[in-house]
């Protein structure tokens, strides 16, 4: 299957051809066809599975003057298609996506997120525009300043609805949803559907929509090679540096709780001969793009960040990433190493697991499904052992037998 199948428009087919894509993923190739159609829909879909592209390329295809016959000029502060995601960083990726899609079709977009100059965004607005990809509190902000309307919507998307519900964006979202014409296409999409995520539908989604859910048969990526290492607290920087140095990784997304801990761990692997950056909220949304955009084109090697990122980076045949720390949520360790692994791709993800993190390691398993694959390097033992896994337990009553 291709994806001339779904018959894009020929600007549309050619951004895509020159952008490698060549058979669609399983999201695509159940969502595409639904959003043309019209219908409403809530998908469910792990992250990597290329998710933006199963709804942005219908939504260009829908507003495209190739499909509708005719130019329209929009009035100013108006837009066709919202689609509101949890981070800046999300937010920059999906319409950078957007943009790579669109290149030879005359449909502007933006992206509009909190900490940077307001004013710029508004003038960008002045004009209309036909894509925008906001975060629920600027885009908020807009709304009560009258720098954007809606009468002219025709297309709403919620991305990443279980992240924006974690984040705490739900009364946000219900305010923006108040705002929004009657009459729309709604499309939610989600790494998992909750019962939270299941009453933001209810709200948002008509009752007729599709429902999606894509899975592999687990909880991630088939191609993701995840194993664990259990090591003593104070020894997780030499660990993580013994294993960048003896195994020569060439890249590795480090994922860490702190900011704080976050510079410290930079500085350790720097003493150690190892250039690394650091992207947390106590940095600048502008230094934050700066070095995600580094990150990208390979000139930083080693990104340590708190879980800010975890689903704001896309990056192609990114080699692995690594849980330094352990996440106290099952599905925020499903949402990290699903950076890497993406689209088909194979990845690694590697945790380090200290004892205190024993619960964490329990749930995580029980969530996938599975026991997560132990390595050992002698040059690490381990004082305070990690006990057995749950999934992995056998009662005394049965031992031996």
């Amino acid at each position: 299957m291709s994806f001339s199948t779904f018959n894009f428009c020929e600007p549309l087919l050619q951004a895509i051809t020159e952008l490698g894509y060549t058979e669609p993923t399983a999201i695509q190739k159940k969502a595409i066809p639904t959003i043309m159609a019209g219908k409403d829909l809530i998908a469910a879909a792990q992250t990597g599975t290329g998710k933006t592209a199963s709804f942005a390329l219908p939504i260009l295809q829908k507003l495209s003057p190739y499909h509708t016959g005719k130019e329209r000029t929009l009035r100013g502060k108006r837009i066709r298609a919202l689609i509101i995601t949890p981070t800046r960083e999300l937010a920059v990726q999906v319409e950078q996506s957007i943009a790579d899609y669109g290149k030879y079709l005359d449909l502007s977009s933006m992206a509009m997120y909190g900490g940077v100059d307001v004013e710029a965004q508004k003038q960008r607005l002045i004009w209309g525009g036909y894509i925008v990809v906001a975060t629920p509190g600027r885009l908020l902000d807009m709304i009560h300043q009258r720098a954007l309307h809606f009468d002219e919507l025709e297309v709403l998307v919620l991305d990443e609805a279980d992240r924006m519900l974690d984040m705490g964006f739900i009364d946000d979202i219900n305010k923006i949803i108040e705002r929004l014409p009657k009459q729309r296409q709604n499309l939610l999409f989600s790494a998992t559907i909750s019962d939270n995520v299941r009453a933001l539908a209810k709200r948002a989604i008509n009752a007729d929509a599709v429902e999606l859910n894509i899975s592999s048969g687990g909880a991630t990526a088939a191609k993701i090679d995840q194993w664990l290492v259990t090591v003593d607290k104070d020894k997780k920087s030499a660990l993580l540096s013994y294993l960048i140095i003896e195994q020569q990784w060439d890249q590795a997304l480090i994922f860490i709780e702190t900011k704080h801990g976050a510079a410290k761990l930079v500085s350790q692997l720097e003493k150690r001969g190892i250039s690394a950056e650091s992207m947390h909220s106590g940095r600048t949304q502008a230094v934050r793009e700066q070095i995600l955009a580094d990150f990208k084109a390979g000139k930083i090697n080693f990104l340590v960040s708190t879980g800010i990122a975890a689903r704001g980076i896309d990056i192609d045949d990114l080699t692995r990433v690594v849980n330094y720390d352990l996440p106290d949520q099952a599905d925020d360790y499903i949402h990290r190493i699903g950076r890497t692994g993406r689209a088909g791709a194979s990845g690694q993800a590697i945790s380090f697991v200290a004892k205190d993190n024993f619960r964490n390691l329990c749930a995580i398993e029980s969530r996938l499904g599975h026991v997560i694959a132990r390595k050992e390097f002698k040059e690490f033992p381990v004082k305070k052992a990690v006990p057995v896994s749950i999934l992995n337990y056998i009662p005394k009553t049965k031992r031996n037998k």
